[in-house]
């Protein structure tokens, strides 16, 4: 295997110490990007571009080759293991994912088979196969999936939704129902990030985007434990190295102690929570990834500056830290923007880690 150039970000992970603290960015290959949707074009749609193993590594690519980035992220979505499962996966203007066969019944539910990794999620891992190959141990590649809760929230629903009235419907009309749907999907989830980590994957973050609707107990019971059920079944170690996994609950800050006792390596925490009290919160037992609004890209550059050192000043100094923000980057970022933002860290981050 190639030795990596720039592995910072896994060190940090790891809570090992770095030379400046690494950042990478959640969608940093996106519609931000002049590039990106010139082949996101060419691949003629946005699923088209995730099944084309070589323009998906492009696209995720694309990125390094403007900012001095210290990871790649698999360029994929989170939809692509329910749309395996038979759902019908679909893209509509304006509307967003949509799927033909909403799974809203205890048939649809029994029905769900659970995909080949290499046959019908086979576009996926010869991605990351390819991604692997054409970085050649620049930095490493970030796989990811979608929690469970947040799948079924897209499967139970047929796509995007407002208020979560049919999963959530579910979910306290008929729990034994909704357990059943998501230990299903707990099971793809595995097998699936497992897959990405045997052709290449060096890290793994599981996205919880919709845990955050929940309430204390509904957390712990329909998204936490299957993020931890999940974290029990995949493989923690390739080629002789550890392989971190972050676990993201977006809105989940309540919760930082439950999610730090799951056995990840790292938890994402958005904008809504100040890194020193996520930090105070859950000590040394795991490394913090974030926190900037991605709204201050927007901003001026000095602006951008400002709050990119107020982010570092609030985790502090010491390990355990990777930059990002708080959620992915907006379709409307000005991309020198997002560059100032990249620089500012590396640059303003450097005293954090004296002692390196």
């Amino acid at each position: 295997m190639t030795t990596l150039k720039n592995d910072r970000l896994l060190r940090a992970l790891l809570r090992e110490p770095v030379d400046v603290t690494p950042v990478w960015m959640m969608r940093q290959a996106g519609r931000y990007l002049p590039e990106y949707r010139a082949t996101r074009e060419k691949a003629g749609g946005f699923m088209d571009l995730c099944r084309n193993p070589e323009l998906a590594c492009e696209v995720t690519i694309q990125p390094l080759d403007r900012y001095p980035l210290d990871a790649a992220i698999l360029f994929s979505d989170i939809l692509t293991v329910p749309d395996a499962m038979g759902l019908g996966l679909y893209f509509t203007e304006g509307e967003g994912p949509r799927f033909e066969r909403p799974v809203q019944d205890e048939a649809a539910i029994d029905a769900l088979g659970l995909p080949d990794m290499e046959e019908d999620l086979g576009y996926v891992m010869d991605a990351v196969r390819t991604i692997r190959r054409e970085l050649n141990g620049r930095v490493p590649l970030i796989g990811f999936s979608g929690s469970p809760w947040t799948l079924a929230t897209y499967m139970v629903e047929g796509g995007s939704a407002k208020n979560f009235s049919k999963v959530k419907g579910m979910m306290f009309d008929r729990p034994e129902l909704m357990h059943r749907l998501l230990s299903k999907v707990a099971g793809a989830v595995t097998a699936y990030l497992n897959a990405q980590i045997d052709a290449g994957a060096q890290a793994v973050m599981i996205f919880d985007t919709w845990g955050g609707t929940l309430t204390p107990q509904h957390y712990q019971a329909f998204s936490l434990d299957y993020m931890q059920q999940i974290l029990q079944g995949i493989k923690r170690e390739a080629d002789g190295h550890r392989i971190p996994v972050v676990l993201f609950t977006k809105g989940g800050g309540l919760w930082l102690e439950q999610m730090a006792d799951t056995g990840c390596d790292a938890l994402g925490i958005d904008w809504t929570l100040s890194l020193s009290d996520a930090r105070r919160r859950v000590g040394d037992r795991v490394a913090l990834q974030g926190n900037l609004d991605p709204c201050t890209l927007y901003a001026s550059p000095e602006r951008i500056r400002e709050e990119v050192g107020q982010v570092l000043a609030s985790f502090g100094n010491g390990n355990g830290h990777v930059f990002n923000l708080g959620h992915g980057i907006h379709p409307q970022i000005d991309p020198e923007h997002a560059g100032v933002f990249v620089e500012a860290v590396h640059e303003l981050s450097r005293p954090y880690h004296g002692n390196h």
